[in-house]
């Protein structure tokens, strides 16, 4: 059909190329139905006129873009192949963090397998709105681990990573805290804030770790390597050996990333999940001295890239779509509420304080 003024625009219209901001970011991509939210999207930021495919004034064309309505749901809806692989790799981990594993004895292969029939869904996870089924908070470390293991393994691809090693940094995340079998678990699990002793005994948990992968083949050093240091700092002042950012291993640097959203989205008996989005604010001002400040930029930009559609719930409670976001605000997105544009990147007293299904 070519060009039509947006005013023209009927809703049904299919877009037949990107439409893009004045700064070239992308605000709708080619493909895209248009329907009332995306023709208020177009005039809030004065876009004048979009290549279309077809016209919804053409019968057919507005055939094409009928859809069937989606059955009513019966009871709980049931889990999807993702979570039904997440679980399981839980129940992986839950038996060796109740064994008294030695490094000869991992079932390594046990877990490898596990782990590579998640990673075939790994397309089906998205960082900032997966949200693993009710679980028992004692279990957090089980779920932090094996969300790290799928976030680590993405960060690998985003930065550049060959492939041959996204599965040894998937596992890198996903033993990280192996340490933790050898910690007592009166401090382990305890429901409350831990005292300073306890706190350094908690941290034993990296040179433990490190222990006990360092004789399986079936790793390599990277992946050792993380248990031991996914918790230094680029400045040196982390633990345990606080080394600065030349000695860290870079899988080491990826599942330090991946620890800190994941411990700060997910609930623990002594305090509430955290806003994912606000994570993504205190991880690139911790980029600056303490964590690796590329692979950081990458992780924001790629999670953020895949939200738009997405809603979510703002701090003032109200509920809305992710419609834009702008590169240089990854984290502060345009929200479509009730037929107004929030842009967060002005209205600084607002942040996103969950997303929503």
């Amino acid at each position: 059909m070519g060009t039509v003024i947006v005013e023209q625009l009927k809703p049904g219209d299919k877009l037949e190329e990107d439409v893009l901001t004045s700064s070239g970011n992308v605000l709708l991509q080619k493909g895209k139905v248009i329907s009332s939210r995306e023709l208020e999207i177009l005039q809030a930021f004065l876009i004048s006129n979009v290549k279309v495919e077809n016209s919804a004034a053409d019968p057919k064309a507005a055939e094409e873009t009928v859809e069937e309505p989606a059955p009513a749901a019966k009871g709980q809806a049931p889990a999807t192949p993702l979570q039904q692989e997440y679980e399981k790799m839980v129940e992986v981990l839950r038996t060796i963090f109740n064994s008294q594993v030695t490094g000869q004895g991992m079932p390594i292969m046990d877990i490898r397998v596990q782990l590579e029939k998640l990673l075939q869904h790994i397309e089906s996870y998205k960082v900032l709105s997966f949200v693993p089924r009710p679980f028992p908070e004692r279990d957090y470390l089980l779920h932090n681990s094996v969300e790290s293991a799928m976030t680590s393994y993405l960060i690998a691809q985003w930065v550049g990573f060959p492939q041959k090693e996204w599965m040894q940094v998937a596992l890198a995340g996903l033993l990280k805290d192996i340490g933790n079998v050898r910690i007592d678990k009166g401090i382990l699990y305890k429901p409350n804030g831990l005292t300073q002793d306890e706190a350094e005994e908690m941290k034993r948990h990296t040179v433990l770790g490190y222990q006990l992968l360092k004789n399986v083949a079936a790793l390599n050093e990277g992946a050792k390597l993380a248990a031991l240091q996914h918790h230094e700092k680029i400045d040196g002042s982390g633990y345990p050996l606080g080394i600065d950012s030349t000695k860290i291993h870079p899988y080491a640097k990826i599942v330090g990333i991946a620890d800190i959203f994941h411990a700060m989205t997910l609930n623990k008996s002594y305090r509430k999940a955290a806003s994912p989005y606000l994570v993504l604010e205190q991880l690139m001002s911790e980029s600056f001295g303490k964590l690796d400040a590329g692979y950081v930029r990458t992780f924001v930009e790629k999670v953020t890239q895949i939200s738009n559609g997405t809603f979510v719930r703002l701090s003032d409670d109200r509920v809305g779509e992710i419609v834009f976001c702008e590169r240089s605000y990854p984290t502060r997105p345009w929200v479509s509420v009730d037929g107004t544009i929030v842009n967060l990147t002005v209205e600084r007293n607002l942040h996103i304080k969950e997303v929503v299904k």
